[in-house]
């Protein structure tokens, strides 16, 4: 999901949904003997419509919900399952699936399996700030780079006649460096 910088009640929103808890609160209370009484959405097919636990055995449930650490997080399930019958037929073929690639010369130059790993800056820069900077705006015409400034001096130089400030601003301590010192 994409929510705008003005669209407040869309990164509201999202904001919810991203730190909502594992359970709602109104689902979990505790009895007169100290156990953990959890109501379920809907009843199990036997009829049962609670849960009734010691305190440990509940947080035991809860920590089993928690993803191991560097774990993939996005899990396919039905057609698009690692394993599925049909899969083949949903997902995209590369070319090691029986089709033999054309070689590299002769690809067209958005053939996928060909294309670069990394984006290029230009299309990072498209992606993440909405700024189009592989075609000139007045003209149309591809953007492309003819030369890089690398010289401190002239940098220094060049943003001092634009008016700009030529050295970057100093650094603050990290957080933690600062309470250490103090």
């Amino acid at each position: 999901m994409r929510c705008g910088a003005e669209d407040r009640q869309g990164l509201e929103q999202l904001c919810r949904y991203i730190t909502r808890p594992a359970l709602a609160n109104e689902r979990v209370q505790c009895n007169a003997a100290g156990r953990v009484v959890l109501k379920l959405k809907t009843p199990w097919r036997d009829g049962t419509t609670h849960l009734v636990m010691s305190p440990l055995e509940f947080m035991q449930r809860l920590a089993a919900l928690v993803p191991r650490a560097r774990l993939h997080l996005i899990r396919f399930h039905g057609v698009r399952a690692p394993n599925a019958k049909l899969r083949a037929l949903v997902v995209p073929q590369g070319p090691d699936d029986g089709v033999k690639a054309a070689p590299p010369d002769m690809c067209e130059a958005s053939c996928a399996h060909h294309g670069p790993v990394r984006l290029s800056w230009s299309r990072l820069l498209k992606r993440v700030f909405d700024l189009e900077l592989e075609h000139c705006p007045s003209w149309g015409g591809e953007l492309k780079l003819i030369a890089a400034i690398l010289e401190q001096p002239v940098i220094e130089k060049i943003l001092e006649h634009l008016g700009l400030q030529a050295r970057a601003p100093r650094r603050s301590p990290a957080r933690g460096q600062a309470l250490r010192a103090a």
